[in-house]
C-alpha cells in the first residue's frame, strides 16, 4: 500500500502582491510529480492568502478526507503569520493524530521532506 501524503500549500497565484507566482507553481507541480513518481499517494490542499480561503476550515476537510500517513506543511505557511502556522500544526495533530508532519526547505524539495519523515 501506498503511503498517503497531504501537500498543505499557499497557492502561488493566490498570495497577494507584484510577484511572478510562475516558478513556485512549477517548482510545486514538479515536486507533486516526484512524490508520485516515487511511489507516494499525494494530494495537494492549496489554499490562497487573499481573502478567498477560509484557510483552517479548508485543511480541515482536507485532514479529515482520509487517514494521512504524512501532512506536509509548505513553506509559505510558515514563513508569514505564525498564529496561522500554529493553528495548522494544531489542526494536524488533531485530524491526523498518526501522520507524520514535515516541512520542505524549497517548493521543489517535497519528496525529501516527506522522505525524511516516512523513511524510518
Amino acid at each position: 500500500m501506498r503511503n498517503r501524503v497531504l501537500v498543505v500549500g499557499l497557492d502561488p497565484h493566490r498570495v497577494p502582491g507584484p510577484w511572478d507566482p510562475e516558478p513556485v507553481a512549477t517548482a510545486v507541480a514538479a515536486g507533486m510529480a516526484e512524490l508520485a513518481d516515487a511511489g507516494f499517494a499525494a494530494v495537494g490542499c492549496w489554499v490562497g492568502l487573499d481573502g478567498s480561503d477560509d484557510v483552517e476550515a479548508v485543511v480541515t476537510a482536507a485532514l479529515a478526507r482520509e487517514p494521512w500517513d504524512c501532512v506536509l506543511l509548505g513553506g509559505g505557511l510558515r514563513g508569514g503569520d505564525v498564529v496561522l502556522f500554529e493553528a495548522l500544526v494544531n489542526l494536524t495533530r488533531k485530524h491526523a493524530p498518526r501522520a507524520a508532519i514535515a516541512f520542505n526547505e524549497r517548493p521543489d524539495g517535497l519528496l525529501a521532506a516527506v522522505r525524511r519523515q516516512l523513511s524510518g
